[in-house]
């Protein structure tokens, strides 16, 4: 799926492209109405050549009207001598020819009239069609930039959105941070007075943990690029699972913390002894209480939507000395 900044990229194609076609197009029209303007002179000159040379054969047949059938006979009958009749016979023959080639040219003109008002029809469809495809590309470029306008204010809006996101992460991990920064204070300052107390996450449980929750990855421990390009960094695991699923403790352990935190929500942090933490956030609700000793396996709240783009999932993390460290590496049989 593509996310808006892709969908105004593709947007700035589009338009680009209807652009160039809309460009064409004018183009076009400039070079059919320049074929008009020939088409037109063409043919006006053309008309103009008809009506005289139509004049002057509507002069020939009244003057062959008028002269009868007998006119050449006549003509060369009444010759004098066969010099005066090689003569009459030159032009009467030469009249004969001109006669012929204003006929032709008659035809011609005609011929040549009719195939000019079939290319200037067939042009002038043309300028039509032209300017109909102009008008409703030009209408599209309208729409692609209105809509290009509206992806842009929000992409805008996402990004800010997205902005301030992050910036409720970076304080929700910076409380978290802090709340397990006093803890840890705490507990040093108490094992000065009394013995360290060992922790219950053993390094023969790396790999051997059960889940706290049945689910499928949302996300992974370290940095994670989002669709929008932004990056998170996460210090735990996001498992998707369905709201209201039992959120169980990976171990034995004291209630450091059950409240809200910040984007984590409902959250329980579990004090397992010598510095080492779990924490499980995301919770729909709270089953256990501050300063509950829990078991393993023990049920300490149920899976909810604290970031609605997530939806329901478990935020899990393992902390040892205060740091976070990967929890897939001390989850059995990472899926």
């Amino acid at each position: 799926m593509h996310s808006l900044s892709d969908e105004v990229l593709l947007l700035d194609k589009q338009h680009d492209a209807t652009a160039r076609v809309v460009r064409s197009l004018d183009e076009q029209l400039i070079s059919i109405t320049e074929e008009v303007r020939v088409a037109t002179a063409s043919l006006e000159e053309a008309e103009r050549e008809a009506t005289q040379k139509r004049g002057l054969l509507h002069r020939r047949l009244i003057e062959i009207y008028k002269r009868g059938p007998l006119f050449s006979a006549e003509v060369l009958f009444s010759a004098k001598s066969v010099g005066d009749l090689v003569a009459r016979y030159k032009y009467l023959h030469v009249l004969t020819l001109h006669d012929k080639t204003l006929v032709h040219r008659m035809e011609d003109l005609k011929s040549t009239i009719e195939s000019r008002r079939v290319q200037l029809v067939h042009l002038q469809n043309g300028v039509g069609e032209n300017r109909t495809e102009k008008a409703e590309e030009a209408a599209r470029l309208q729409a692609l930039e209105g809509q290009r306008s509206r992806s842009l204010v929000q992409v805008q809006q996402d990004a800010q959105k997205t902005k301030a996101r992050l910036g409720e992460l970076a304080r929700s991990e910076s409380r978290l941070n802090n709340v397990i920064a006093s803890l840890e204070a705490t507990r040093r300052t108490a094992g000065r007075n009394a013995p360290v107390t060992a922790s219950t996450l053993r390094t023969s449980d790396v790999g051997r943990l059960d889940w706290p929750v049945e689910g499928r990855f949302l996300y992974r421990f370290g940095r994670f690029v989002n669709p929008n390009n932004t990056t998170t960094r996460w210090n735990g695991l996001g498992i998707s699972a369905a709201a209201g699923t039992p959120v169980k403790s990976v171990s034995i352990g004291t209630v450091a913390y059950a409240g809200l935190m910040g984007t984590y929500g409902n959250t329980v942090i579990l004090e397992h002894g010598g510095g080492d933490y779990s924490v499980y956030g995301s919770l729909s609700q709270i089953e256990v209480r501050k300063g509950a000793r829990v078991t393993k396996g023990q049920i300490l709240g149920t899976v909810g939507t604290s970031d609605p783009q997530l939806g329901p999932h478990l935020h899990f993390e393992i902390r040892r000395g205060g740091p976070a460290v990967d929890p897939t590496e001390w989850l059995r049989a990472a899926r």
